[in-house]
């Protein structure tokens, strides 16, 4: 028989359930799910893709390094989570954006967004789109300069002056309405990516199989993606801008950093509520503030800004959809706040 008296009671603090999975596994298989859409850019793009996203890895793993060796806290760069906020970053910026603008938006999003915070775990709302955001704001021409892919490549070294640039299909979108855009790309163009855009957001194909990868890899749930698809889809089809709500619905689901949001960006652990409820409702904020922006704001998308302003109200929607504590009656629960 088991001798219970000479047990040793040991109180630690949570959580005392563990699995396998580390920051780092889980980075990992984020950096694997997006590959299937850094192929595509390279393809689309050209070779400057690829380098544009090692440039903005790189950029970031250093200013990781550098901020944690000056304040001597330890380093946390081989946890791989700046290697995923520089490669989101890359993702949501043309192709043709200057070296040192991305590396500029890199130091943004790490120093600024996520280690003044805190580090990891700490930072409010997401480093790579932040970095965007700033980008946006600071450089507002490089940031809105999209090629024509089936024109040209982008060159490696420099910009080039042969190439041709193109309104993106959310942009033709919101100037000239449904018709507009399907004049220059079909829905097979859309899905499968060769439109103008950032390079890591035109493939929605490639951005499915990295997030179902990420799905069944249990890294992320359903609930985002699904909430905030299904919300643009209803709304969009619901009160379309055209004749056919359909194919109006399709495009906007296709287009855009949508895909890349919903699967990448909304889902990411620390600025995303924690309950299965709330990240329903998370997921449908975002998709009501995506299509309130593409349709009434003077920006032609609207997934960045409607993530991130969203983030900011993740606090909130924990403190209202945290599960009642076992033991807890409802009913007892309101009789104590009373008292």
């Amino acid at each position: 028989m088991t001798d219970y008296k000479n047990l040793k009671w040991i109180a630690t603090s949570s959580p005392h359930i563990r699995g396998n999975e580390t920051t780092r596994s889980l980075m990992l298989d984020v950096v694997i799910a997006m590959v299937p859409a850094l192929v595509a850019a390279v393809i689309v793009f050209g070779f400057r893709a690829l380098t544009l996203t090692a440039v903005s890895v790189v950029a970031c793993i250093f200013w990781e390094w550098l901020y944690r060796k000056i304040l001597k806290k330890d380093q946390t760069v081989g946890d791989l989570s700046a290697v995923v906020t520089g490669m989101l970053l890359a993702f949501v910026c043309p192709v043709t954006l200057p070296y040192w603008m991305m590396i500029l938006g890199d130091a943004f999003a790490i120093l600024l967004v996520k280690q003044l915070y805190g580090g990891i775990g700490r930072n409010f709302m997401n480093p790579a789109l932040a970095g965007r955001a700033a980008l946006l704001a600071c450089y507002a021409t490089a940031m809105t300069t999209w090629i024509d892919p089936s024109a040209a490549k982008a060159g490696i070294v420099g910009v080039g002056a042969d190439i041709v640039t193109a309104a993106t299909p959310m942009a033709m979108m919101k100037e000239g309405g449904l018709a507009a855009v399907m004049e220059t790309y079909d829905l097979q163009s859309m899905f499968v990516g060769n439109i103008g855009g950032s390079l890591g957001e035109v493939s929605a194909l490639a951005l499915l199989i990295g997030g179902i990868y990420l799905i069944a890899r249990k890294v992320i749930t359903w609930h985002i993606p699904v909430a905030y698809l299904g919300t643009v889809a209803v709304l969009t089809f619901l009160f379309p801008r055209g004749n056919d709500p359909l194919t109006f619905m399709l495009y906007n689901l296709l287009g855009g950093g949508l895909m890349l949001g919903a699967f990448f960006m909304a889902t990411d652990y620390v600025t995303s509520p924690v309950t299965s409820k709330g990240r329903i409702v998370f997921g449908i904020g975002c998709g009501l503030l995506t299509v309130f922006i593409r349709y009434f704001g003077g920006y032609p998308e609207g997934v960045c800004y409607s993530i991130l302003i969203m983030n900011c109200t993740t606090w909130l929607i924990d403190k209202y959809m945290r599960p009642a504590r076992f033991g807890v009656v409802k009913g007892e629960k309101k009789e104590a706040a009373k008292k």
